[in-house]
């Protein structure tokens, strides 16, 4: 099965609805509660790092028998230091993002968290590509 939604930029009032219709499919396809939940905080945490950080994109979901694949790739601008934007607590949220009660720098450390494999594509000026792989 294969969903695909668009992520437009700096439009938080659409955060969440890929990882919802996401939800809603797993739910139906029987996929334990545990491992949905690993999954939604994934998309999610993706989902509103378009939505803070790049010019738009999308999620790519492809539900397999065994396996759950996601692909979340954006517009760019590409992150400058992945390293160290891999690290808990470090942003670049701009202060209206914070206020808005995102932009605590955990996106990606939760990301990394919940996936079984993880591959992040990046170049400063350029697009990001993450890659999330979750058995089930």
């Amino acid at each position: 099965m294969h969903e695909e939604f668009t992520i437009p930029s700096k439009d938080f009032s659409v955060a969440g609805e890929a990882s919802s219709k996401i939800k809603r499919i797993l739910k139906q396809l029987n996929v334990p509660p545990q491992r949905i939940k690993q999954i939604i905080v994934a998309v999610f945490e993706a989902e509103v790092n378009v939505i803070a950080h790049s010019y738009g994109g999308k999620v790519l979901c492809d539900i397999e028998q065994e396996r759950v694949l996601i692909d979340v790739i954006d517009t760019g601008p590409g992150i400058e230091d992945l390293d160290l934007a891999m690290t808990e607590g470090w942003s670049t949220a701009t202060s209206e993002v914070r206020e808005m009660g995102y932009g605590a720098g955990m996106g990606l450390p939760n990301i990394k968290k919940s996936c079984d494999e993880l591959k992040i594509y990046t170049k400063k000026g350029d697009h990001t590509h993450i890659s999330m792989r979750f058995t089930l």
